[in-house]
């Protein structure tokens, strides 16, 4: 397997009413979690990328981790420092954003 996780975090756009996690900041978190592995030299084994709708619009913005299947719903830029390092380093999922 080329990275030892991969994060996908929905920036998809879509007309109201539903919630949408592209116009919730989903390219800024998307940012942040490249800019954070980079910063902590993770970037060759944790993949960060932008994706499609993940199909938890009312959780929005919602990423998941791979491959756990993790998904954490309404991230903010503020919770990827605790993503990054409970989970993508520590293997220690973060309860409190986990979607059921």
């Amino acid at each position: 397997m080329k990275y030892k996780k991969h994060v996908f975090v929905c920036t998809n756009v879509k007309p109201a009413p539903k919630k949408c996690c592209g116009e919730e900041r989903g390219m800024a978190l998307v940012n942040a979690l490249k800019d954070e592995l980079k910063e902590k030299g993770l970037n060759l084994e944790i993949r960060a990328q932008k994706a499609g709708c993940l199909d938890v619009c009312a959780f929005g913005p919602a990423m998941v981790v791979y491959p756990e299947g993790v998904f954490y719903g309404n991230v903010e830029l503020s919770d990827i420092p605790e993503i990054v390092e409970s989970h993508l380093v520590n293997d220690k999922v973060v309860e409190r954003l986990v979607i059921a």
